[in-house]
């Protein structure tokens, strides 16, 4: 059974920092697309960054490029989200995702695997 971990999330002010970490059981995320998505109160879930499984960069939506960054450890089956410069429309909960196996991963659809969430709190 394929299980996801998020930590990390808490309040922070306004052009802070966190690291977010997803850590996996029953799977090796290093065979499979990555990513992180977030949902803000009353909105739907969005896709935040990706990492397909070939190469090491990750993609990122628009709002978040420049400030995140997913990275990936294989060695601990774990990814991470750094957040930095933080701004209260980040204010969400944050959900890591392992995608089907074969799909790149650019799309919400690839992703069967969710976490149960990490809340972000931005304060100004």
């Amino acid at each position: 059974q394929v299980q996801l971990v998020e930590s990390g999330g808490g309040l922070v002010q306004a052009g802070g920092s966190l690291t977010l970490s997803c850590e996996a059981s029953g799977r090796t995320l290093s065979n499979y697309a990555m990513a992180w998505f977030r949902q803000a109160p009353g909105k739907e879930r969005v896709f935040v960054a990706y990492m397909p499984t070939i190469g090491h960069q990750g993609l990122y939506v628009d709002s978040v490029k420049g400030r995140f960054t997913l990275t990936r450890d294989n060695a601990k089956n774990t990814v991470y989200l750094q957040m930095n410069n933080l701004k209260i429309e980040d204010t969400a909960n944050y959900y890591c995702a392992s995608a089907r196996a074969g799909t790149v991963g650019g799309t919400a659809s690839d992703y069967e695997y969710f976490g149960r969430g990490t809340q972000v709190t931005v304060s100004s």
